[in-house]
């Protein structure tokens, strides 16, 4: 139980407790976590003696707590439930709880290397089909290994950035041109975010997993799919996907979504010796995306083929060092039907079957849209756990 009213039922309970930073006109930015419709000033009650954790929860990123490791994540994470369930706290604790519409909400960490994967059969598959008719949808080494590209950290920025629609090169049947994409597109993803580092040369195992990695963020890695379809071979994507990624002003700690994992899929052929994870477990998050405020997907992140530790493993492989900061992205999540699609390429099947919209037929995005991912996890003893939402609206070129 908790003395903080207003907690019964929300899924940013004490359960969950997500780290992020803000601002107020009287506070500079510092570390907090969310508390139902409050975020608690970790930086106030560490200056008060509350909390300890070396000074650095009043810093105005997440890194520097992120670095010290998985004990001392425990331990604030411990010490802050106890804040928010022992009433012999109320009294300094409580002007420490500020509404969340009086502050501001800051990108949460220093972004060090952003790398996103590609890990879902069905999305990779449909992809295939979209881009490549008459071939097999998945290529021949996607089953051995976590396909995946280096982005751009620069161009990650927090929910309710605005997102200034990209320009590049185009193909057209009179040839290439030059202007603004005219398919532009979402991906609804899963995060994950790198506390502890590794030297370079060093290979983290699957199993080292919740040793390097602090939390969860949702992810929105937006897509020029007309500049990518260009640009794409032999090397890639490169300026369709680096104009900007979103990413959640919360980072949901994984101690909170322990009732969350759950067998991932079999996978066949067997894999290789440095991407077996026992147990075999992927994360049971519900995804949502919102297309001007109507539902128009539920993607399941419990069907991804490969599995944040596979990933982990296999972006260290080669000897790549992490850093505190790192984030890596899951890929797009789609399952299996229409409706649990995490793309509007898929949606509309590459432009070819519009969607109904505020009672508009759309296939991509149009100025003045907004897209918002949000998500949510089983939580211990019945209860929901609440992923920080990712939205962003579409701005014309500058």
């Amino acid at each position: 139980m908790t003395w903080v009213t207003g907690l019964e039922g929300s899924p940013y309970g004490v359960h969950n407790l997500p780290y992020g930073v803000f601002r107020t006109a009287a506070r500079e930015p510092r570390v907090g976590v969310r508390v139902g419709a409050h975020v608690l000033d970790l930086g106030g009650a560490e200056q008060a003696g509350l909390v300890f954790a070396a000074g650095t929860l009043g810093r105005p990123r997440l890194n520097d707590f992120m670095a010290l490791g998985r004990p001392q994540w425990t331990a604030v994470r411990q010490r802050v439930t106890e804040l928010l369930t022992d009433s012999a706290h109320r009294a300094a604790v409580e002007p420490l709880l500020l509404p969340l519409l009086d502050v501001e909400l800051l990108l949460p960490f220093d972004v060090a290397d952003y790398v996103d994967f590609y890990s879902s059969e069905q999305h990779a598959t449909n992809v295939g089909k979209i881009f490549r008719p008459g071939q097999p949808p998945l290529l021949p080494n996607w089953k051995h290994l976590p396909i995946g590209y280096h982005g751009r950290a620069g161009t990650v920025v927090v929910s309710g950035t605005p997102i200034v629609r990209p320009c590049g090169q185009r193909a057209t049947p009179q040839g290439p041109v030059t202007g603004a994409s005219v398919r532009l597109d979402i991906e609804a993803e899963v995060g994950f975010v790198v506390g502890v580092p590794s030297p370079l040369g060093h290979r983290a195992a699957a199993g080292d997993f919740a040793d390097h990695v602090f939390g969860v963020v949702l992810v929105n890695d937006w897509s020029a799919r007309d500049i990518q379809a260009w640009e794409y071979q032999p090397l890639g994507p490169f300026l369709g996907k680096s104009f900007a990624t979103s990413i959640a002003a919360w980072v949901t700690p994984l101690e909170a979504l322990g009732a969350a994992f759950v067998p991932a899929p079999d996978q066949d052929p067997p894999v290789a010796d440095y991407l077996r994870d026992e147990p075999h477990l992927g994360l049971d998050l519900r995804l949502s995306v919102e297309w001007n405020g109507e539902r128009v997907s539920e993607p399941p992140f419990a069907a991804m083929y490969w599995t944040p530790a596979q990933q982990l493993a296999h972006l260290t492989i080669n000897g790549a060092a992490l850093r505190t900061g790192d984030l890596y992205a899951s890929g797009t999540v789609s399952g299996d039907e229409r409706h649990q699609v995490g793309s509007f390429l898929e949606l509309t099947w590459g432009g070819t079957e519009p969607v109904r919209v505020g009672g508009e037929e759309r296939m991509f995005l149009a100025d003045g849209d907004t897209v918002t991912i949000s998500g949510t996890a089983p939580g211990p003893d019945g209860t929901t756990v609440g992923l920080g939402e990712v939205t962003g609206t579409i701005i014309s070129p500058r």
